[in-house]
């Protein structure tokens, strides 16, 4: 009988215990409480409002997840060409997303036709904004050779649609990849119902709608008008989340719209060309894998497909494709999108067809010694510019910026609707550890610690009369000038002195082209091009910076 009713109190305990342990664990759900003062959040009686349902990032349309990871960065295998710029780094990237293919003309053409309907170019104050973004078609001649067929068709006929975008300048694509985020930011809010369907349909030159305005300044979308008029209809344009609500505006911490679109960085590039997704080979790991496939060959080894071209290059002297009918890679110039077989991480073409341009800066050397973890160079920091009366500045027809580059082309670098960027300054980089100025480009090479031979600057912020002698990438130097009819003075430098084609405005392009031979297929391969001239080989492709965990699966099981 004692041991039955030791027995039965053991039981009485354990269940006690059970319910003290429940009772414990849901007072420490904190999925509609603070976990900093037990205040319920998202309280209809007012506190902070906050979206715990809220899900990973979504995939943007044309976008593919690529898990980060290290990888050896740079060329393991000889270098022949002894450029010695290449040479290999242990780098760790952090996960993104990156289009599955090249910006398509059919792409491009739609950003050209959302201009041209916004910002009519017969219309003399936006008559840059267009011609600024046309691709330059007459990379396509030769001075030998008869290229009029893709001069006057390659961007613009149907059969060239899925071809990849040539002729495109770096400048040109960074702005189409913020054109990109605007729509697709626009079309979420459209389609989650917080604006007026087709509003994005119904704008004026001064009314385009801007992530950065809807996010800091949302009363300012559209500029500033609210309402739109359909079929005799007048309606609002921005609609409330929620009536009750002060916020009524979608809000950064509702994890609803996108990061930016961007061009990736060099690092991102060359790791996500390697496709190194669940490999576990000690050679790849150490940066020996030759192309994104798998092999040491351009050729399939696969019994189905045996001796076939897995890229769009150039084979040899006069064969950009091979004999016709037997060993061909099916192009002669460019390749339409996904004619080839994917790297590992759903990526098509990141060898050959076309050459892409990356976000960074050219420099000869991987700085990994300061930095391992998304190594990029070429950040300038900059700050929203803001009014006498606290407000942000959005930008308008009459303070639109145009930036005459080195060629003599005019470009527009913010469009009516943005929020207009200025530098950051002293209050931004006081006593900073992690930064100390606006413009970081020459951070390590090509600033004043990085050489005795650095030119210093006269009191007006100018160049001193040894320029010549004393800056550390001694780079030709044109100028173009306007004259008061608008007519361009172009001065091509001629100097005899110049060193170096590498300065600030000189970007790195990645992979071969249908240009260049096997040579330059390998993802580590690096190149440089003056960011404001294009070419009939360089083409491009967006990325997205991925928020959260690493892995779309989220927190790793533990055993």
């Amino acid at each position: 009988m004692n041991e039955k009713k030791t027995l039965a109190l053991r039981l009485l305990i354990l269940l006690v215990a059970t319910g003290i342990f429940v009772s414990c664990n849901k007072s420490r759900d904190y999925k509609n409480t603070s976990r900093a003062t037990g205040w319920k959040l998202n309280d209809k009686e007012g506190g902070f409002q906050y979206n715990p349902e809220a899900k990973e990032q979504e995939t943007g349309p044309g976008l593919v997840f690529i898990e980060g990871g290290t990888f050896t960065m740079g060329r393991v295998q000889d270098d022949p060409m002894h450029d010695w710029n290449n040479t290999p780094t242990q780098q760790h990237v952090q996960s993104f997303y990156m289009d599955e293919t090249e910006v398509t003309n059919l792409m491009y053409l739609q950003y050209l036709d959302w201009i041209k309907d916004v910002f009519p170019p017969a219309d003399e104050n936006y008559r840059n904004i267009y011609a600024g973004a046309l691709p330059d078609t007459l990379v396509w001649r030769n001075r030998l050779g008869y290229n009029e067929v893709m001069t006057n068709n390659y961007l613009r006929h149907p059969a060239y649609a899925q071809y990849p975008v040539v002729g495109v300048s770096w400048v040109q694509a960074v702005e189409f990849s913020n054109w990109r985020t605007d729509r697709v930011n626009e079309l979420i809010l459209e389609e989650e119902g917080f604006t007026a369907r087709g509003a994005r349909y119904d704008v004026e030159p001064g009314e385009t709608f801007s992530t950065q305005t809807y996010l800091n300044a949302p009363t300012m979308t559209y500029g500033g008008k609210d309402s739109i008029t359909r079929g005799g209809k007048s309606s609002e344009r921005l609609l409330s989340r929620n009536e009750d609500s002060t916020n009524i505006y979608v809000q950064r911490k509702d994890g609803l719209l996108l990061p930016s679109y961007r061009l990736p960085t060099e690092a991102e590039w060359e790791y996500a060309a390697l496709g190194l997704v669940g490999l576990r080979n000690y050679n790849v790991y150490r940066g020996r894998k030759k192309y994104p496939w798998d092999g040491q060959y351009t050729r399939s080894g696969k019994r189905r497909s045996r001796g076939d071209q897995l890229a769009n290059f150039k084979q040899g002297d006069g064969d950009y494709g091979g004999i016709a009918g037997w060993s061909d890679d099916g192009a002669d110039i460019t390749a339409e999108i996904k004619s080839y077989e994917p790297n590992d991480f759903g990526l098509y073409d990141m060898a050959g067809n076309v050459a892409e341009w990356v976000a960074d800066v050219y420099r000869p050397i991987v700085d990994d010694e300061f930095n391992d973890f998304n190594y990029y160079r070429g950040n300038v920091y900059t700050k929203h510019a803001i009014d006498e009366d606290g407000k942000v500045k959005v930008v308008t027809a009459d303070s639109i910026l145009y930036d005459t580059l080195s060629n003599g082309r005019i470009v527009a670098r913010n469009l009516p609707g943005e929020i207009m960027e200025v530098p950051v300054g002293d209050e931004e980089t006081y006593l900073r550890t992690n930064f100390s100025t606006s413009d970081n480009r020459d951070f390590r090479d090509g600033d004043k610690r990085s050489t005795r031979y650095y030119q210093s600057f006269n009191d007006f912020g100018g160049e001193t009369e040894n320029d010549e002698k004393e800056r550390m990438y001694n780079s030709p130097k044109h100028k173009v000038y306007a004259d008061s009819t608008g007519k361009m003075d172009m001065q091509y430098d001629e100097s005899s002195n110049r060193t170096t084609l590498i300065d600030n405005e000189v970007r790195v392009y990645k992979g071969g082209s249908w240009r260049d031979r096997d040579y330059w297929l390998d993802p580590a391969q690096r190149r440089f091009f003056p960011q404001d001239m294009a070419t009939d080989y360089i083409g491009f492709r967006c990325a997205m910076s991925r928020v959260g965990s690493k892995s779309k699966k989220g927190k790793r099981p533990r055993d």
